[in-house]
């Protein structure tokens, strides 16, 4: 099976205050640590709703502003033209990602981090359903739109997910 590693990172940080994807964190930016973590799990990796450099980037469908889906949808959508199988997904702002995790995520069926949906699984099966979910008149939510497509929720406790800059300035390598 090919997994295309996708980079959730068009958001626009507004709790953050500044450009989160680019915020330092051990020396390097957010979004670097994400995508080194992506490395050993995917055959391809991708940047969705933004420009990073040496990466190939996506923008976000059907348009810019979708929230998270818009950049799931871009990534199944770039997965399905470039051969692969499935989609794993994780946000800029998740720096400390356990390959034991991917490992769980890493099944045929759809599956996603029940406390943070963000970070997931896709078959690229899913695309036209979410192209049609995105353009109906509701709200736009990962966890709906999982459901709705019979995405297993996995429960994994204890992911740093950074939101604003006191939650950057408490992390730790352990956390």
């Amino acid at each position: 099976m090919s997994r295309l590693g996708a980079v959730i990172a068009g958001g626009r940080a507004s709790r953050f205050g500044s450009d989160k994807a680019m915020a330092l964190w051990q020396g390097r930016p957010l979004i670097d640590h994400a995508i080194a973590a992506l490395r050993p799990f995917a055959d391809e990796i991708i940047v969705c709703g933004r420009a990073h450099d040496g990466m190939v980037s996506v923008a976000d469908r059907p348009a810019p502003d979708m929230g998270p889906l818009g950049g799931i949808c871009a990534a199944l959508h770039h997965a399905r033209t470039h051969g692969h199988d499935a989609v794993l997904t994780v946000g800029c702002d998740t720096p400390l990602l356990p390959g034991p995790l991917f490992e769980r995520l890493t099944a045929d069926a759809p599956t996603f981090v029940a406390q943070l949906p963000l970070i997931g699984c896709w078959p690229t099966g899913l695309a036209a359903g979410l192209d049609a979910f995105l353009a109906e008149d509701r709200k736009h939510a990962i966890r709906v739109w999982a459901a709705e497509a019979g995405a297993l929720a996995i429960d994994w406790r204890g992911l740093a997910n950074v939101n604003e800059p006191g939650d950057l300035a408490g992390l730790s390598p352990g956390s």
